[in-house]
């Protein structure tokens, strides 16, 4: 129970890793608004786990990349948590596409959702924080693709890559309002955006070689790391930061 108490909206909280963020912050006492684009029967799913706990939760609906969808399903959390005290920007997509290949719709709609959607997000919790005069943590996860680069992973990393800097940024302006922000970098973890490739050996083989522990994660190995970045007790200095939860990948 680190977290009893806390409130927190979860962005793409229904599935993967999102969805194992908002179940295991609940775990820890945390109230949840679980945010989803399409997926409602997979949030109200997570909703009822919640519930099941003894915590608060509910389903909203928005794509992340729409201000007026950030607004709308932001204040809908605010009013049913009675305040956010931890944002989780998680949403994301992936496309595997060559450089050569990539058109400028599926650029913007990787940058779109994976960048400006934190951006967007970010910014309407944080004003709710600043005008409540309240401290308040946001975690951004990224991706191990934030710093190093990948195979047909142009759009993807150098969004990663602007998640890493938008979080020092936030970080330094957020400051003197109380306002922690970090991420969480993780390396190879299975979800539904990665399953097919990781079930083909070429692929599955390749990516081991260059992992020193040889370990493909799961969502739930990296719930550890938000929680400790959630804390304002045990992360109170942490600010501006990058935690590689990789199996050490970026050696």
């Amino acid at each position: 129970m680190r977290l009893e108490g806390k409130r927190a909206l979860v962005t793409g909280g229904s599935r993967g890793i999102g969805r194992a963020i908002a179940l295991g912050m609940a775990r820890e006492g945390t109230d949840v608004a679980v945010n989803y684009r399409r997926s409602h029967a997979d949030a109200e799913s997570a909703v009822r786990e919640i519930e099941r706990m003894g915590r608060r939760a509910l389903a909203v609906q928005g794509s992340t990349d729409s201000a007026s969808d950030v607004e709308r399903f932001v204040a809908r959390a605010h009013d049913f948590l009675g305040g956010i005290d931890v944002l989780v920007n998680n949403a994301g997509i992936l496309k595997r596409t060559p450089l050569l290949d990539i058109d400028e719709e599926e650029w913007d709609a990787i940058l779109d959702v994976n960048l400006k959607g934190y951006f967007l997000v970010g910014q309407a919790v944080a004003r709710r924080m600043v005008a409540a005069g309240m401290p308040g943590a946001i975690v951004n996860v990224s991706s191990a693709g934030q710093a190093a680069a990948g195979p047909n992973l142009t759009h993807y990393c150098v969004s990663k890559a602007g998640v890493g800097m938008l979080t020092k940024q936030m970080a330094l302006e957020l400051a003197p309002h109380g306002i922690r922000v970090n991420a969480i970098a993780p390396g190879l973890i299975e979800t539904d955006l990665n399953r097919a490739d990781i079930a083909r050996d070429e692929f599955r083989e390749g990516r081991l070689a260059r992992i020193p522990l040889r370990l493909i994660g799961t969502p739930e190995d990296v719930v550890g790391a938000v929680v400790y970045l959630a804390s304002g007790d045990e992360a109170r200095l942490v600010t501006g930061t990058s935690l590689f939860v990789d199996a050490g990948q970026m050696i």
